[in-house]
């Protein structure tokens, strides 16, 4: 994540020297017409099995083989099958219609059957991937700390689950409004049968569509990596991601990140494309985008090198630089079109991979431009996809032109009128150093396996990664075949680039390099004992009742929370509300938190009010809270425009525009099942058509609805997008969902990549909209709700009443900060996560610790030295309980001098789902600064089973004074804790002018 200006002061010492190497140490590729690895490989290789390619090379002199590794040998690792995938060929696949046809053992996951109807599909294949990642990598239980591997998920769009759920919810105002219209008619039967015909449909919604408690849980698309850390009992950080066809690469850029940085040992990255609905294609195809949605789920399993070889681990390949740009433009998101921005992110990458041989392979992760011939990698040919996407920083000689076209494996062209080779497909005429000539083998898989968005990196980064380890090039298209790799000159490692872009403007690199064996393999480093201090420059806040940050501080201190009835525009009582009764089709409450959404573009955004009134309600209003943000300090006054940054969102990764304009497209569906009903059989197709078109008029926007924007609109990272765009920052967009813990985890995701000097700033931050009727239906059938109002910590509590809202901050690193002259709010000292393997709902106190403990690793200060904790505070019984046991274990014991503070913001604005941890961390930023301990609200009685004596620990219900302690600040928690055993854990402190100058 770099930008073409000049790095600081910091990302320049920083990436001027290389980190350690990332090994790719386990692979898992699963695809409509390659089951398995194996297949996947000679699917690439167009010819015979890849043992037969890669033992034909001749590469005698070859470092590598004069040091005994064979092309294809496993090299200081665990003996193995002759197959690619390490599964001696056992598990293949007769193809089906697209990923439909890969077989699951579900009993192996041990998913409970009650839980097992309710899942995504792509959450079983994602499963599956990672199950053959962990066994190509040897085995879940071979070489893996489980406490400290994480999981990274990443996914595009909705999910069918939730497009199912949508579709069943919608259903019943569509069976409503055919009773309606059939009660209208001027034939007595279908007046007569009009109740039973509403009826009869909700029943066949329910039974085509599927209902189940679980249904909320279950279409998470958090739930994927949950799910995985259940199944294989890994204890790290968990989290999904999305950043549109640059999903692949944010997700490897942050496990990098991680590992270098030592938070972690292992990082299991799986990413996935599903054809989930006929809508999207025809989205895809508005936006231009010219080539078909692939499908496709892939995985790779990443150790620092250090460990793979410690551990012993068999290793595919290394990745050496990884950069990421993003081309800020205002308007509909687009591919950049700088090809200075492509060359000078490719040249980041290639500093950061350090000295080696020149680049003699390119892996294009999006598929050819228009006009070329598939699998050619012409450059140039349109706009976003040119030269530059090749490496020009490094490029090899030509290719020999006594052998096959390298393009092809064809005989080579004839010479041109002046003697030299015919030029080659991709050439690079910006070469950064002198002499520099073309890039002799450019690939691009995706024209065979289809444009698969968020699994587009990840599928082009294991074709090299197997393209290294066999010392082979795959087929440049059908019909073709795999050409040897030929050796570097000097002996060096082979090297190649895979790059890839994005339909919201961000550029990608990624360096890989073949493996050698070392003679003498360095110690594991040791785990940095303080993490480098991020401050927190500016905020922002809209929340039930509260336009800005000023007014939830103000609404804190009264007391008084902003809960209320629903409007009938965001709950139908008529069809939605059943007091007393837990059902699969209505909500028992009909209180909450709900804001409304600003109608028009906040003050300084140029939007057309069209273009706005389009976005959904989250995008929306992220951009208003982002104004807040960006108010006293605009992004040119404040230095950030050109610099490399990120905006990482916690956001559900299935937005309500997507879902709503999928359930739109399918008034079809709904009108069949009608037309099919007992009671209206009786109506010729003629008048079920009048009767159903009667019925269409409840639904205005079908008509028109897929635009040239509605890619934008239906993007969880387009509200990232949308801020960058609109504020000018050359900031990476990400959309981060970790359930309830969403707003956390992308901090997290903003201060990894700050501490690693790969941005200068970051926008972070959380958004949601639960006041729903969908989300309401959802949580009321699991019994998730309270039926009044929720109560953390007293001893009525019954469940979280849902509100709407957005938190943002602006971070620097608090020496940039302070070197820019900053106002800080408040300093991120420590940021833990984990993750607690084993049940998706209830929560675990072993797992909340660990995430604590992982977050005080970094710091240089006792849990007794943090005045105030903001609690998650689920307000039911159990969550209270395992969290406070949870905090008493880590916060509590004798050398705490006064008791600890512990409060919920979800007591004032309710429970805001992935907005949760930044209103959190909003409300304790706001108290620090005030020096004010925050009250709580609706605290009657306070349950004595919690036992907060023992720790110590109080809560209040009113505002007290929030003492300094002598020589130290003001220091806070805030916790954050997810559904599917996520949790995250924040460490904050404010900053003292004493201090400025003792770390300036």
């Amino acid at each position: 994540m770099h930008s073409t200006a000049e790095p600081s002061g910091t990302t320049e010492k920083n990436t001027e020297t290389a980190g350690e190497p990332v090994a790719i140490v386990g692979i898992a590729a699963l695809h409509p017409e390659a089951g398995n690895l194996t297949d996947f490989w000679r699917l690439l290789t167009g010819g015979p099995h890849d043992a037969d390619v890669a033992d034909d090379a001749d590469d005698t002199d070859d470092s590598a083989a004069k040091d005994g590794a064979g092309p294809a040998d496993d090299v200081d690792g665990p003996d193995r099958p002759d197959d690619v995938g390490g599964t001696g060929g056992a598990e293949r696949e007769v193809p089906g219609p697209g990923l439909d046809g890969v077989r699951i053992d579900v009993a192996r996951f041990r998913i409970p059957p009650a839980q097992a109807g309710a899942m995504a599909r792509l959450q079983l294949l994602m499963l599956e991937a990672a199950r053959r990642c962990l066994e190509d990598a040897g085995g879940a239980d071979r070489a893996l700390d489980r406490d400290r591997t994480d999981i990274v998920v990443g996914t595009c769009f909705g999910l069918d689950r939730q497009y199912a759920n949508a579709l069943r919810v919608e259903g019943r105002r569509y069976a409503r409004e055919l009773r309606r219209a059939a009660a209208g008619s001027s034939d007595p039967r279908t007046r007569e049968n009009a109740a039973q015909a509403e009826e009869e449909l909700r029943s066949v919604l329910r039974r085509r569509l599927g209902a189940s408690p679980h249904d909320r849980v279950g279409e998470m698309a958090s739930t994927i990596p949950a799910r995985i850390a259940s199944a294989f009992r890994l204890r790290g950080r968990t989290l999904a991601l999305e950043s549109s066809d640059a999903t692949s690469f944010v997700g490897l850029a942050h496990a990098l990140t991680a590992l270098r940085a030592g938070a972690c040992d292992a990082v299991l990255v799986v990413t996935g494309q599903r054809r989930e609905s006929p809508l999207l294609e025809r989205v895809l195809a508005a936006k231009g985008l010219e080539h078909g949605l692939g499908e496709g789920v892939g995985a790779l399993l990443l150790k620092r090198l250090s460990t793979a070889e410690r551990d012993g681990d068999r290793i595919h390949a290394l990745v050496r630089g990884c950069s990421l740009t993003h081309e800020a433009r205002p308007g509909p998101f687009g591919r950049s079109t700088s090809a200075v921005r492509h060359r000078a992110n490719l040249r980041q990458a290639l500093r950061e991979a350090g000295r080696g041989a020149p680049v003699q392979y390119v892996e294009h992760a999006t598929p050819s431009p228009a006009g070329s011939r598939p699998g050619d990698g012409t450059a140039g040919a349109v706009p976003g996809e040119h030269p530059a996407d090749s490496p020009a920083s490094s490029p090899a000689g030509s290719p020999d032109d006594t052998g096959p076209d390298s393009r092809t494996g064809r005989p080579p062209a004839a010479p041109s009128a002046d003697g030299a080779p015919a030029q080659p497909a991709s050439t690079c005429p910006e070469a950064a150093e002198p002499g520099a000539g073309p890039v002799p083998f450019v690939r691009r898989t995706a024209d065979r396996l289809g444009h698969t968005l968020a699994n587009a990196g990840v599928a082009a980064v294991s074709t090299v990664a197997l393209a290294l380890r066999h010392r082979t090039v795959p087929a440049a298209s059908p019909g073709d075949v795999a050409v040897q790799w030929p050796a570097p000159e000097g002996g060096a490692p082979r090297r190649a680039v895979v790059a890839g872009s994005s339909l919201t403007g961000t550029v990608c690199h990624v360096v890989l390099e073949e493996y050698r064996p070392r003679k003498a393999r360095p110690r594991v480093p040791a785990r940095p004992a303080i993490a480098e201090p991020v401050a927190v420059v500016a905020l922002g806040g809209r929340f039930a009742g509260a336009p800005d940050a000023g007014a939830f501080w103000r609404t804190v201190l009264s007391g008084r929370d902003a809960f209320a009835p629903f409007d009938e525009n965001v709950l139908d009582r008529d069809l939605f509300h059943a007091p007393g009764a837990l059902s699969l089709d209505s909500s028992y409450t009909d209180r909450g938190a709900a804001l409304r959404v600003p109608a028009t573009p906040p003050a300084g955004v140029r939007m057309d009010p069209g273009r706005y009134a389009a976005l959904d309600a989250a995008q929306r209003l992220a951009l208003t809270v982002a104004a807040e943000l960006f108010g006293r300090r605009s992004p040119g006054e404040a230095g950030l425009r050109g610099r490399p940054g990120m905006v990482a969102l916690g956001s559900t990764l299935g937005l309500g525009r997507d879902r709503h304009a999928h359930t739109l497209a399918s008034l079809p569906r709904l009108d069949a099942a009608a037309s099919e009903l007992t009671a209206l059989k009786h109506l010729s197709p003629q008048e079920s058509a009048r009767l159903l078109a009667q019925v269409h008029r409840r639904y205005p926007e079908q008509a028109g609805l897929v635009t040239s924007t509605l890619f934008d609109e239906a993007l969880a990272s387009g509200s990232a997008a949308l801020i960058a765009g609109q504020f000018g920052l050359d900031a990476v967009p990400v959309a981060v969902e970790a359930a309830c813990a969403s707003s956390l985890a992308a901090l997290d995701l903003a201060v990894g990549a700050l501490r690693s000097g790969a941005v200068d700033y970051a926008v972070a931050g959380g958004v949601e909209l639960p006041c729903n009727e969908r989300d309401l239906v959802l949580c009321s059938a699991l019994g998730l709700l309270s039926h009044d109002r929720i109560t953390p910590f007293d001893e009525a509590a019954d469940g979280f009443t849902p509100g709407d809202g957005c938190a943002l901050f602006l971070l620097k690193r608090l020496s940039d900060a302070r070197r820019d002259a900053d106002e800080v709010l408040g300093v991120v000292r420590g940021i833990g996560g984990s993750n607690d393997a084993k049940s998706l709902i209830a929560p675990d106190a072993d797992g909340q610790v660990r995430a604590m403990r992982q977050a005080f690793g970094q710091v240089d200060f006792a849990p007794a030295d943090v005045d105030y904790l903001e609690a998650h505070g689920t307000g039911t019984k159990v969550g209270d309980r395992v969290e406070i046991t949870a905090t008493g274990e880590v916060y509590g014991g004798p050398r705490r001098s006064r008791p600890l503070d512990i409060g919920s913001a979800k007591s004032f604005f309710g429970h805001t789902f992935a907005a949760a941890g930044g209103a959190g961390l909003l409300r304790a930023l706001l108290a620090m600064r005030a020096g004010t301990l925050p009250p709580n609200a609706n605290l009657d009685r306070l349950n004595p089973a919690l036992r907060l004596s023992d720790i110590p620990a109080t809560v209040s219900t009113r505002a007290g004074v929030w003492p300094r302690p002598e020589g130290r600040p003001r220091r806070a928690g805030v916790s954050s804790f997810g559904t599917g055993g996520i949790n995250y854990h924040l460490l904050i402190e404010e900053d003292l002018p004493h201090s400025r100058t003792d770390s300036a």
